[in-house]
């Protein structure tokens, strides 16, 4: 037998777009297809990962990859492209959808199980259920665009954009929402970052759908085009590199006077938080001694720093913490639950703070969560049976408004909000309606100890700091166990402590004024310009594909 050169025999291998367009359109036998959907299962994990690097080689730990993203949804679009069939398309986003979102929060198995005491077996059905019922909205986007895409005459990117943004902003709304790990959180350091003050963390989504969209198909199309998506690619790596000063609120945001903070970080375990003779005690114990000892002009303590109600706690304890900043240059934000039988219980916030000169004691400021938890902090209806197997020691607490008012101390505005609510943008531009009132500090308090030393505390960081780029508004966040950490205008991190560690972070924060775009729509519409934008998107595409 004749040996080969060895460059006949590179060259007879299979380029990667061929591959691309082999996957589609290889006759539909049993081996393809298990390998078709190996490609969109690891897309999916590879989604999950590059919102934050959960490993300590390669990249930096905890950080977001952008890049990965953007690769994760070339590999699913690439598959999806030459589909035309609705169902196979829909089983696609089904795939790619549920192990993205099970890559995502598989921490969910440690609240429900270490925690709550649900079975393990129980526990792995009840998060994969969790993720593939939201990943129907994928299904969905995903086989519809196997119907629209022949023929098109609009840009098949631009319609596969729509439609997967409509999917993600299904994920956040419908149900009260879950939108944990949605693609554009992973480009809080990346290319198109200097673009959430105009489109928020949904434009930065669906501006990656679109570019990643754009450049499997160039690659599966073997056309010229692929150089121009390589010179795209190219362009975002520059802007990725940017000064993250370099571009500002249109000239508009202000910075206001230094202000000194100290985050308290109690690190209480959560299997003891709300026992009485262990957590409880010591929350008690390091809350009551930082917060006497504190010499910022602010102090944060986190969600449930102090685990009882106010009338639960010993009289001495209430009346020494409300006396210690009842004068003086000192405020203090506290989260603790309020509430009784009658009026209903809330998840709170509470605001200490020295009367102004010549008034009577002033009133405790009071913030109540608004987006509760599904089965921690409220039972969706016809779930009882599913908190009962639980042992959480949480139940229906009451909703507080949208867009509630700010503490006001020393010039600034404080909005804060509780563990994921942060996670909800739109909700918290409603503050943004009047600029008079608008915040000029965010303050997030969590206990993110239900999910243990998990990539959950790093996720939850990324997802604050695109809070702190959309509305140019430094956050502050004091947390049970992390991140504590102080996140300037511009989503960077400029104070931390290190997660599951016992102490208290002292610096400073620069509040800021003025309204990026991003705040002045989402404020006035919510989200339906970008349903709006979505939706003419697939009515477009349906006219020309009609013609």
């Amino acid at each position: 037998m004749a040996r080969q050169p060895i460059h006949s025999m590179i060259s007879a291998l299979p380029t990667l777009p061929a591959l691309l367009e082999h996957a589609n359109t290889a006759p539909p036998s049993r081996g393809f297809h298990w390998l078709q959907g190996f490609l969109v299962v690891f897309a999916g994990c590879a989604h999950a990962v590059s919102m934050a690097w959960p490993w300590s080689f390669g990249l930096p730990a905890g950080q977001p990859v952008w890049w990965l993203q953007l690769l994760a949804m070339m590999m699913f679009t690439a598959q999806l492209d030459g589909c035309r069939s609705f169902k196979r398309a829909a089983w696609l986003g089904e795939l790619f959808g549920t192990a993205m979102l099970c890559s995502t929060f598989w921490w969910l198995y440690i609240s429900m199980h270490n925690y709550g005491g649900l079975a393990a077996p129980l526990t792995l059905l009840a998060v994969f259920l969790l993720a593939a019922a939201l990943a129907l909205y994928y299904a969905i986007a995903a086989g519809l665009f196997a119907l629209l895409a022949p023929r098109l005459r609009v840009p098949r990117a631009l319609v596969f954009a729509a439609l997967w943004l409509m999917a993600e902003l299904a994920r956040v709304q419908i149900f009260t929402g879950f939108p944990w790990g949605e693609g554009g959180y992973a480009h809080v350091d990346g290319w198109a970052r200097q673009l959430a003050e105009w489109v928020g963390v949904h434009g930065l989504t669906f501006l990656a759908a679109f570019a990643a969209a754009w450049l499997a198909m160039a690659l599966r199309a073997q056309r010229t085009a692929w150089v121009m998506a390589t010179a795209i690619v190219a362009a975002s790596v520059v802007l990725a590199r940017w000064p993250a000063d370099g571009v500002g609120v249109a000239g508009q945001g202000r910075s206001t006077p230094a202000m000194g903070v100290t985050l308290l970080q109690g690190n209480i375990p959560q299997d003891q938080k709300f026992e009485s003779g262990t957590g409880i005690a010591t929350a008690l114990r390091w809350y009551g001694e930082q917060l006497q000892a504190a010499r910022t002009p602010l102090v944060v303590a986190p969600e449930t720093a102090i685990p009882l109600l106010p009338q639960q706690l010993p009289a001495p304890y209430w009346t020494a913490l409300t006396d210690r900043f009842a004068s003086g240059q000192q405020a203090a934000l506290i989260g603790l639950p309020l509430g009784n039988t009658t009026s209903g219980y809330a998840n709170s916030v509470i605001g200490l703070k020295p009367a102004a000169p010549g008034a009577a004691r002033s009133e405790p400021y009071r913030y109540d969560k608004h987006h509760l938890v599904p089965f921690g902090e409220f039972v969706p209806p016809g779930f009882r049976w599913f908190i009962d197997m639980m042992n959480i020691p949480l139940g229906d607490f009451s909703r507080g408004a949208v867009g509630q008012v700010s503490f006001e101390w020393q010039g600034q505005r404080l909005a804060p909000n509780i563990c994921y609510e942060d996670l909800f943008g739109e909700e918290l531009g409603a503050r943004f309606a009047d600029p008079a009132r608008a915040p000029t500090v965010f303050v997030n308090v969590s206990n993110i100890a239900w999910f243990g030393n998990t990539v959950a505390i790093d996720q939850h960081l990324h997802i604050s700091r695109m809070r702190a780029l959309e509305f140019d508004r430094p956050m502050i966040r004091a947390t049970n166990t992390g991140a504590t950490v102080i996140i300037n205008h511009r989503g960077q991190v400029t104070h931390s402590l290190p997660p599951h560690t016992r102490g208290a972070l002292v610096g400073e924060v620069v509040g800021r004024t003025g309204i990026t775009p991003y705040a002045q729509w989402v404020s006035r519409y919510g989200l339906w310009p970008l349903w709006g934008l979505c939706l003419a998107l697939v009515a477009l595409a349906l006219v020309f594909r009609r013609r």
